[in-house]
Formats: C-alpha cells, structure tokens, sequence
C-alpha cells in the first residue's frame, strides 16, 4: 500500500536535510523496545563522526547483516529519546508496506560521510 504524497516544501526546505552516506559499525537489539528495533552505530567519517540511530528495520534486518553495510541517514536533525537510546541520525529507506523498511545504499562503496545531492 503506497502512502498519498506528502504537501509541497521549499527546495531550502529540502536542502536543510543532510543526508549523508555512512557505514554500519555496530547494531544491536533495542532492549526494551515497544515496537522491534534496532540500535545501529553509523560511521560518518572524521568530519561527523560515529553517530547512532533506532531504527525500526527488524522485518528485512539482522544485527549481523547490517555491519559492514552502508547506508543514507539524515545526520543534522535533532537528537531524539527512543527508551535508553539517545537516537542522533535518522536512516532513510523505502516503505513498501506498513512496518516495513527498505534501507537505501549507494550502489558502490564511498568514503563515509560522502553528502548525498
């Protein structure tokens, strides 16, 4: 089920979001969750760092199929609460269905914190 578009934004709107290509590190369980997820550590490179992310990607994910994998996050959104994880990065996917997450990657391997235009 395709979800109806979103209202228009500003392309400064859009601009605002960086989105930038990092590579999995670490991911774990979120312990406690209400709703399956997963903790991801997310390397961006020198000029960002290491950030983590909640996701709720359990449906297509394993902890163990994700290091190593790189991904598209947002990293300049404010950090958020989810339970006992201070969630810093938003990573972005498709949503084919409800509760289910693609994960989008670039197509070859590129320096972490490579920005996504």
């Amino acid at each position: 089920m395709l979800h109806a578009p979103k209202p228009p934004i500003s392309p400064s709107d859009f601009f605002s979001c960086d989105l930038r290509i990092g590579t999995v590190i670490e991911a774990a369980p979120l312990a406690g969750a209400r709703k399956p997820a997963l903790v991801l550590r997310i390397d961006f490179g020198e000029a960002i760092g290491v950030l983590k992310s909640s996701a709720q990607i359990t449906a297509r994910y394993t902890p163990d199929g994700l290091i190593g994998r790189q991904v598209v996050a947002v990293v300049n959104l404010p950090p958020l609460q989810v339970g006992a994880v201070r969630s810093q990065c938003l990573v972005v996917g498709g949503v084919p269905g409800a509760g289910d997450v693609v994960l989008l990657r670039p197509d070859e391997v590129v320096p972490n914190g490579t920005p996504v235009a």
